[in-house]
């Protein structure tokens, strides 16, 4: 079955949606193509919560004028950012990157740990949103931003690699990986980590080719139901189209 999966960057770096794709299309099986794009606006690297809410408005914006063709989408942004509202408005599936890591992860053990690089309460709290907070295990931050995940990779996997192994010590049975900037390192540092590390960019691109087999329909009533006849101002022609209804 070929598929074609929408992968949406919420940042607005490019060098970001590249490193995603590359991901991507390493995971991907054989006829699955993946369609990534970036949004018109919005912060350059997401770090803060207000950047967070300036950067649903940038995701679900690029994901209504793009997902048109599409069998699933993926947010290839590690804060899920605008994961519900993506849900309610587009008609295929759409999966978040870090809910995709935690499910996976939990499929391999008891606990998990996230390496990142900043704003680790947001991460608790994201966690704690897709009801997996018993299983975190702890949270590490590396000293390196994802600009410097671009520009000198093998450093920055070196702290990762430290990092994890941090949390594998102090009981994660699994860690992810925590950030669309660190997507497809984890088979560069595989063999310096005891415990599996969990890209999820991968993970989620797999289970979207899990899931749009399935053929599962839409809701059509609950908070995920479409909606139907929303007025609006000012927002791009797509957008405005999926609140119309």
């Amino acid at each position: 079955m070929s598929l074609r999966i929408l992968l949406a960057n919420a940042n607005t770096t490019e060098a970001v949606t590249e490193i995603c794709a590359a991901s991507a299309r390493a995971a991907a099986s054989p006829g699955t193509e993946i369609v990534p794009a970036t949004p018109r606006f919005g912060p350059a690297i997401i770090s803060s919560r207000a950047e967070n809410a300036i950067a649903a408005h940038g995701i679900l914006d690029c994901l209504a004028a793009r997902h048109e063709g599409c069998d699933a989408a993926v947010l290839a942004v590690s804060y899920d950012t605008a994961l519900a509202a993506a849900r309610q408005l587009l008609p295929i599936p759409v999966l978040g990157m870090t809910e995709a890591a935690c499910l996976t992860a939990c499929m391999l053990g008891g606990r998990f740990g996230l390496v990142t690089f900043s704003s680790a309460e947001l991460y608790r709290e994201l966690i704690a949103s897709h009801g997996l907070s018993s299983r975190l295990s702890g949270i590490g931050l590396v000293a390196a931003s994802p600009y410097d995940a671009a520009s000198d990779p093998a450093g920055v996997a070196a702290k990762v690699a430290e990092a994890a192994r941090g949390l594998a010590r102090d009981g994660a049975d699994a860690v992810i990986l925590g950030g669309a900037a660190l997507a497809g390192m984890g088979g560069r540092i595989q063999a310096e980590v005891p415990v599996p590390l969990v890209d999820g960019i991968a993970a989620a691109v797999r289970l979207a080719e899990a899931v749009v087999p399935l053929g599962l329909k839409k809701p059509a009533a609950g908070s995920y139901a479409a909606p139907k006849g929303r007025a609006s101002v000012g927002l791009d022609g797509a957008l405005e189209a999926l609140l119309r209804g």
